[in-house]
């Protein structure tokens, strides 16, 4: 007995570790352009899984996990949407042109002037810093269920088959508990 509450206990530890520090909120809501002004609505996507990408058009990390992405949209197809944000003036046109030129990429890049990147990544006056890339996964009923940002136990992620596991996790529909009979 005492092995399995230990066990637990671990499996716990271990999710909540493995959580994203923004997880478990409502995916703040915006509407974005992309280069040709088409603009992205991020409730027009509740219903699937969604993957938000804050990137640089010039951070190599975010260049190299462009292709993971591309390979997410082949596997899932239209069950999961992938928007990438960049933010202006450190992002115009033309760096997100060469982006995609050089990384072959097809999905959208919207550009933000900093509110939205900022409300997701919780920037503030005295803390700006800006990772890149950060990585949210939103499950379809609008929850974040996990963000990621580039580093050495988040390498899975941005390579490939982490992603591929945390969109599955999100896929799957969690079930509310059951309420309490009132009395």
């Amino acid at each position: 007995m005492t092995n399995r509450i230990l066990t637990v206990s671990l499996l716990a530890a271990v999710t909540l570790l493995a959580s994203g520090e923004y997880s478990g909120r409502r995916a703040p809501s915006f509407s974005l352009p992309d280069a040709n002004l088409v603009y992205y609505d991020i409730l027009d996507y509740r219903g699937k899984v969604l993957l938000l990408d804050f990137m640089s058009a010039g951070c190599q990390h975010c260049r190299e996990a462009a292709p993971v992405f591309e390979k997410v949209r082949q596997k899932y197809g239209s069950r999961v949407a992938i928007l990438s944000i960049v933010t202006f003036p450190t992002d115009n046109q033309r760096t997100v042109s060469e982006y995609i030129k050089d990384t072959k990429t097809t999905v959208p890049i919207l550009f933000d002037s900093g509110q939205v990147t900022g409300n997701y990544l919780k920037a503030t006056p005295t803390d700006s810093k800006r990772d890149m890339p950060r990585v949210f996964v939103i499950d379809p009923s609008g929850l974040i269920r996990n963000d990621f940002g580039y580093g050495p136990k988040t390498k899975e992620i941005f390579d490939g088959p982490g992603l591929f596991a945390e969109i599955d996790k999100a896929m799957v529909k969690k079930t509310p508990a059951p309420s309490a009979a009132k009395k």
